[in-house]
């Protein structure tokens, strides 16, 4: 069957009108999806089917949809903005570590001041075992040299050792003493310092029995 020209070009006619309409359509999608900007180019076009609602808002013409550039001040902004949150951070990290410097410091004041006072405190222990030593060492050397004047003394003559006596102060008379009778109770003899006395100045005989008793007394 013989097809006629008339019904050949009424069919390409709608296929291009098809064409045209997928094409446009095509644009228009895709200039929504912001991949393309082609609403400068399709103007008058989409000044013609605007009124239908292919899209959410309506461009006015002439007006495209363009991605949104940034200029130079826009880069420089935003650098600085970087730069100001990593000196901010910068700023926090050496308060963290002033802080942290600041605890060190004052732990090793304590440290140092706890130092300070059992260095002291040694040193007075030191010192008063050093004193307790000196001490315990003159009481040894002075009670060596009583028992020596002692012995010396009960070797002598009575009357010889007397007049030393007297010549003596009352506590070091005393002392040899003391330890004149400690050596005749350890030895189990009878002490000599009653006949001592009995042979000395009565007045200062009495005074240096009385002392003795005072002194036995206290201890």
């Amino acid at each position: 069957m013989a097809v006629s020209a008339a019904n050949i070009w009424g069919r390409v006619v709608v296929l291009l009108f098809l064409i045209l309409i997928m094409l446009g359509g095509g644009i228009l999608w895709f200039d929504h999806l912001n991949v393309i900007d082609a609403k400068h180019v399709i103007g008058p076009v989409f000044d013609f089917i605007r009124p239908l609602p292919l899209i959410g808002r309506v461009i006015p013409p002439g007006e495209g949809r363009t991605q949104p550039i940034l200029r130079d001040d826009d880069f420089i902004n935003l650098d600085a903005e970087r730069l100001a949150v990593r000196l901010e951070a910068l700023e926090l990290r050496n308060m963290e570590l002033y802080m942290q410097e600041q605890e060190i410091w004052n732990r090793f004041m304590q440290i140092e001041q706890m130092a300070q006072e059992l260095e002291e405190r040694q040193r007075a222990q030191d010192e008063r075992e050093n004193s307790f030593n000196a001490l315990l060492t003159d009481a040894e050397i002075r009670d060596r040299n009583v028992e020596r004047n002692a012995v010396n003394l009960t070797n002598m003559p009575p009357q010889r050792a007397v007049g030393i006596l007297e010549a003596m102060d009352d506590q070091d008379v005393i002392d040899v003493f003391l330890k004149t009778d400690e050596l005749a109770a350890a030895a189990g003899n009878a002490s000599i310092v009653p006949f001592w006395l009995s042979l000395m100045e009565s007045q200062r005989a009495a005074d240096i029995s009385r002392k003795m008793v005072a002194r036995a007394f206290l201890n």
